[in-house]
């Protein structure tokens, strides 16, 4: 369904992905909003295992940091590229569905939280705030990587390039606001 985009995404879909009998997963999301809000929920709970995967192991060690946020990064731009672009496509409809707001804010607080949570480790004055540029820059390193206007011309990501990236950035929002 990732390949076909939000139009791939159906009852029947995913009745068939799951291998359920025909309209097993309308019985528990009866409409295509709730089906999406569902979707939405799942994919922000991976990405959040996925940091709390990397994070606790940082401490106050902006090395730490950069490294745990170079190959949260790294993973999202390969393995996990498929998740992400879905996520993305699931944003942009969730900003045009008054019924989708509440999924897209609440996804964006977990992410948020857990960063500020770190910055903080780490020394920022104001983490919550320091936490909103953090997650701005994230997201937009990671669309423009997946789908921004040089992502098929691009060289596949590097390690060692986003470790240096996401050390910029930390440093940039711990000296921001």
């Amino acid at each position: 369904m990732a390949d076909a985009g939000l139009r791939g995404l159906t009852h029947r879909a995913v009745d068939g992905a799951a291998a359920l009998p025909a309209g097993s997963t309308s019985y528990y999301f009866r409409t295509r909003t709730a089906l999406i809000g569902a979707c939405y929920r799942r994919l922000a709970e991976l990405d959040l295992a996925d940091f709390d995967g990397d994070a606790p192991a940082v401490g106050s060690d902006r090395n730490a940091a950069a490294g745990a946020l170079g190959a949260l990064l790294y993973r999202w731009l390969t393995a996990g590229r498929a998740r992400q672009l879905a996520r993305f496509e699931l944003s942009l409809e969730a900003a045009r569905n008054t019924e989708l707001e509440a999924e897209l804010h609440q996804a964006g607080l977990g992410a948020r939280a857990r960063a500020a949570a770190v910055l903080a480790a780490l020394g920022a004055r104001r983490p919550q705030e320091s936490a909103e540029l953090l997650a701005a820059w994230t997201d937009g390193l990671l669309y423009d990587r997946l789908a921004g206007a040089l992502a098929r011309s691009r060289p596949a990501p590097d390690r060692a390039e986003l470790t240096a990236t996401a050390r910029r950035m930390i440093d940039a929002a711990l000296t921001g606001p």
